[in-house]
């Protein structure tokens, strides 16, 4: 599988990089993307390593250590010479398919700093102020909630079906009113309307509202407390760390 873009290419990748990284799970069996520059100064990402025909140029591995950042989604193609495509445009023709966004803070194996990965402060403000006043919500929990979520990325669409921003799952839209999942505003006030009941639910025990938002509230009443899944205790452990560098501002 290659990735090209060419001086002219229509396929506007100019964030190919991150669109890999959200793609690591998808092609985890490939053992990584690498990237390189021929003498042409064309890029390339292939998931072959070494795979440097065309240049004497160094393969460097693309690891999931790039910052988060908004992303649209990412549409997958094969052409007609067999090369697969991955985009953030979406193909004149037929024959894509979009590829499913996972929630980035659910990965037991992320490789990504959470104290360090790169924050988003400017995205959606209004839209997230506006919700988490309406709620009584600190409007940096909400958006490291977005970020663990969904990166910010208005068009994700989880394997389990959650969808948008703060990845409501139909049902939770359907009991929030909300008509367009991926719409912004609906989502995030959709988003902050349940986590600010569980938050009430669990006397503003952040930790236990964050696991149920992940895991649902009848896992942590089970359980007690934050249930044993790998995916919920690092998804609690990094909202955690997302809310005080929000908070923060850095």
């Amino acid at each position: 599988m290659h990735v090209h873009r060419g001086h002219r290419s229509q396929h506007w990748v100019a964030r190919i990089a991150l669109a890999a990284v959200c793609l690591a799970p998808v092609l985890a069996d490939a053992g990584g993307i690498y990237k390189w520059v021929d003498k042409s100064g064309v890029t390339h990402y292939t998931n072959v390593a070494g795979d440097r025909a065309q240049s004497s140029a160094k393969g460097a591995q693309i690891t999931t250590s790039a910052p988060a950042a908004k992303q649209r989604a990412i549409y997958k193609f094969r052409d007609g010479t067999g090369v697969t495509h991955y985009t953030d445009r979406k193909p004149r023709h037929g024959g894509y398919v979009v590829v499913s966004f996972f929630c980035p803070a659910c990965d037991p194996k992320s490789k990504v700093n959470w104290t360090a990965t790169k924050l988003n402060l400017t995205d959606y403000t209004n839209e997230i102020n506006l919700s988490a006043t309406q709620y009584g919500v600190d409007p940096a929990l909400v958006r490291a909630i977005v970020h663990a979520e969904s990166a910010f990325n208005p068009e994700a669409r989880s394997h389990k079906g959650a969808q948008g921003l703060m990845q409501l799952m139909p049902a939770t839209a359907s009991m929030y009113g909300v008509s367009n999942p991926y719409d912004a505003g609906e989502n995030i006030r959709a988003g902050t309307h349940h986590l600010a009941g569980l938050l009430k639910q669990y006397n503003g025990d952040i930790k236990l509202a964050a696991a149920a938002y992940n895991a649902g509230e009848g896992a942590v009443k089970k359980y007690g407390g934050v249930p044993p899944y790998a995916e919920t205790k690092v998804y609690v452990e990094r909202v955690g760390i997302l809310l005080k560098r929000y908070q923060n501002g850095s």
